[in-house]
């Protein structure tokens, strides 16, 4: 019983942290320009250096709402929620290569295994192996559960950029 009531209690208090960093994002968001080498994808595992992607679809502002409008159209809504919309009909995975000198840009993630320790810091650059750690950590945050942007050169990974969701 004193187990569950303290792992209620800091699921509680990430949940708020949490909350609250979303709403702390202000003006400075910008969103990942889109090339013809990049794929948003989520990370579903890591080993080594294979990362296992599920490829999705990351829509933003208008062209959020005008395909949420054009799938959800019972839902009540006139916008996407939160001004983004994912779409992923196709949930089959790939294992791609990552380059160990990969650019890794994170928004939030677990840095010292507190929860009131989360904050969003826009684009922080950390090492791959860096990233590893942390994607291996998910009692505070699960970074699984964020969608990615990754560079694809010849068929390996050098640019990875976490996509923030509140």
């Amino acid at each position: 019983m004193k187990k569950s009531a303290i792992g209620a209690a800091v699921l509680l208090t990430g949940l708020v942290v949490f909350i609250s960093a979303a709403y702390a994002v202000g003006d400075n968001y910008q969103p990942v320009k889109q090339t013809p080498d990049t794929e948003t994808a989520y990370v579903t595992h890591l080993n080594g250096n294979q990362l296992t992607t599920d490829a999705i679809q990351w829509y933003e502002g208008q062209d959020a709402d005008r395909i949420f409008l054009e799938r959800e159209p019972d839902s009540g809504l006139d916008a996407a929620p939160d001004g983004y919309y994912i779409v992923n009909d196709d949930e089959s995975i790939r294992t791609i290569n990552v380059d160990p000198n990969a650019q890794v840009l994170m928004q939030i993630y677990d840095k010292s295994g507190n929860p009131e320790d989360l904050d969003v810091a826009w684009n922080e650059s950390i090492s791959f192996k860096e990233f590893a750690d942390a994607l291996s950590k998910t009692d505070v945050l699960d970074l699984k559960s964020f969608p990615y942007h990754l560079t694809i050169e010849n068929g390996v990974v050098t640019k990875i950029v976490q996509q923030y969701v509140p």
